[in-house]
């Protein structure tokens, strides 16, 4: 009898630990996962300042007054490079009017595999082929991505008011129509 009560007992004690561990594990995670596509015009875009690939530093500070689209990818998501050509557009058509995407390289191996990616790679955008990136690319580490609260994988995208606002988060692969319909919205 009491070693079935010391066996439940410490069952009961793995299963709290296990519990308590998945709880203290996944905060981030489900903060994160709690905000998709939520507008919270109350949250102020994070403090941060990026790499560009020559080594320049780029603050989101210095967008204040213009829409901005944060979007973390990585050159070997599939889903980021469908994003890619829509992104371009985006910039080409509402750059004059106040948008810039920001690309947060997220590549672990960082600039030595970005920039020739980014030097190489052609785009089809609105049937127009051999299209490059057009908007300014930064490379990205955990400590930033925690800054945006986090990432759940890629893409993952945040609009900034020009007031410096998170407005709208998209984790995967971003909806064209909605994201298109958010910027025309912002812009004045």
């Amino acid at each position: 009898m009491k070693r079935t009560a010391l066996i439940v007992g410490t069952v009961v004690v793995l299963v709290a630990a296990v519990i308590w561990a998945d709880r203290a594990t996944r905060k981030k995670v489900r903060e994160a996962a709690a905000r998709p596509n939520a507008v919270d015009i109350s949250a102020k875009a994070p403090d941060v300042v990026f790499k560009d690939l020559s080594g320049k530093s780029i603050s989101l500070a210095q967008y204040q007054g213009r829409v901005v689209l944060v979007n973390f990818w990585a050159t070997w998501c599939d889903p980021c490079q469908v994003e890619i050509p829509w992104l371009i557009e985006m910039q080409e058509k509402y750059g004059p009017r106040g948008f810039t995407v920001i690309g947060v390289a997220m590549d672990d191996e960082g600039k030595s595999v970005v920039e020739p990616f980014v030097q190489k790679e052609r785009f089809t955008v609105n049937n127009k082929p051999e299209q490059s990136i057009n908007y300014p690319i930064v490379l990205g580490n955990d400590e930033i991505a925690e800054k945006f609260g986090g990432l759940l994988g890629y893409p993952t995208s945040v609009l900034i008011s020009p007031e410096g606002h998170e407005v709208k988060r998209f984790d995967g692969l971003i909806n064209y129509d909605e994201l298109v319909a958010a910027i025309q919205s912002l812009l004045r």
